[in-house]
């Protein structure tokens, strides 16, 4: 994900954020199909299978044998996109978001009465979009394809029956492809040129949580993931007649970002054998992301255009809310649902094609199925709509493009633990 993406790319780096994955900014919330069907509102505090080790890696002191989980989410996204598009013309085509999977993976096992060790693989950020070469923003934000794999190996003590600590270090690779067409200004909308930005990185980080068996029927659980700091280094190629000879080479770039820091609080309450509540908050400090610099190795002649670019974003923090319930239908079936509310980090101003997200509201169902001690099979369904939002830009290089976005998205999921 060199970022690189000059004039040509808007806010590139912000592009890491896709508006139809089910969490504000470029976050993803699919890390558990079990907390999926509460819609996340016990996140950090119900430690229902391995799942807990991103939850609140303190959660694992309350699994008394070892455990494998592993799943997978699909997001099925869909935008109306209406408005006056781009004054050089183009479609301006909804279907730029295709069907994006969510992998997980996770193991836990007990050593003694306060220890506990384990591992996860999941992808805590990515985006997916593809506008086409005929949309009317192709010249903000054609093509975006960025996903951060984290490997986290954790650790967890139980002081006593009541309080427990879980710390795990976050190894995170990040990787990516943006591309934006150029335009031709003899010509606009036509004979084009396109940019490709194309790198990766490697950081670290790190998760910490506390899980507190408040009273009996009551735990609180309070998880906090670090901020990842990333210098991304790749290349740049640009194809276009207007660079003359260097058309189709590539240039070194260099992007700084940071993905943010976030603390998410939540309360278990077993109401009864059958019924257990569920509430949560998640507060995500995106007001680390001011603007999004990009440095090019370019030749003196491209310097001007290709060289040091500079994109406002003006993210602010946001907060997220869940409440949700499960229901014990006997020892085999337990049935969830929940819903959430969660805040866009972007403003009026500065929002682009590539993240044309707004606040939005999940509803989720659950279900799961243990047909014997040793298994649980795990399925989980959500719906996402976002209210409506609008993008207006307009650039001297890249003409203006205006637009309101409906967006909305369906997610499912499927997971199964084996316990041995």
């Amino acid at each position: 994900m060199k970022k690189v993406l000059l004039k040509t790319s808007l806010g590139i780096a912000v592009a890491f954020a896709s508006s139809h994955l089910l969490a504000s900014g470029f976050a993803l919330n699919e890390q558990s199909v079990s907390g999926m069907g509460t819609g996340f509102a016990g996140r950090s505090s119900s430690a229902d299978d391995a799942s807990t080790v991103y939850g609140n890696p303190a959660g694992m002191s309350r699994l008394k044998r070892q455990e494998v989980t592993v799943g997978g989410a699909a997001i099925f996204a869909k935008s109306d996109i209406s408005g006056r598009g781009s004054n050089l013309g183009g479609e301006t085509d909804g279907d730029m978001v295709p069907t994006v999977g969510v992998p997980m993976g996770y193991y836990v096992k007990p050593i003694d009465d306060h220890w506990a060790v384990g591992f996860g693989v999941y992808v805590p950020f990515g985006l997916v979009t593809d506008y086409g070469s005929g949309d009317a923003a192709r010249y903000w934000g054609k093509k975006s394809h960025v996903e951060v794999v984290t490997f986290q190996p954790t650790i967890s003590y139980a002081f006593n029956d009541k309080v427990s600590i879980g710390f795990g270090p976050t190894i995170n690779r990040i990787k990516g492809e943006l591309g934006s067409n150029i335009v031709n200004r003899f010509t606009p909308g036509r004979n084009d040129g396109e940019v490709k930005i194309k790198g990766d990185d490697t950081a670290v980080g790190y998760n910490i949580g506390i899980l507190v068996q408040a009273t009996d029927h009551t735990r609180l659980g309070l998880t906090y993931h670090s901020m990842v700091d990333y210098k991304l280094e790749g290349n740049t190629k640009v194809n276009s007649a207007l660079i003359g000879p260097y058309s189709g080479s590539k240039f070194d770039a260099e992007l700084k970002i940071k993905t943010p820091e976030s603390v998410d609080f939540s309360v278990t309450h077993e109401l009864d054998d059958q019924w257990t509540l569920y509430a949560g908050t998640t507060f995500t400090r995106w007001s680390r992301l001011k603007d999004i610099t990009v440095d090019n190795e370019v030749p003196a002649a491209l310097r001007a255009q290709f060289g040091t670019i500079t994109e406002e974003q003006n993210w602010h923090d946001t907060w997220a809310g869940a409440v949700g319930a499960s229901y014990k239908v006997n020892k085999q079936w337990t049935l969830r649902t929940g819903f959430s509310v969660d805040q866009s980090p972007t403003n009026n101003q500065d929002r682009s094609p590539r993240i044309p997200t707004g606040d939005r509201k999940i509803f989720s169902l659950g279900a799961g199925w243990s047909p014997n001690d040793d298994m649980t099979i795990d399925v989980a369904y959500s719906y996402l709509w976002e209210e409506d939002t609008k993008v207006n830009l307009a650039s001297p290089t890249k003409g203006t493009y205006q637009a309101k976005y409906e967006n909305s998205a369906h997610g499912v999921g499927a997971s199964l633990t084996y316990r041995f």
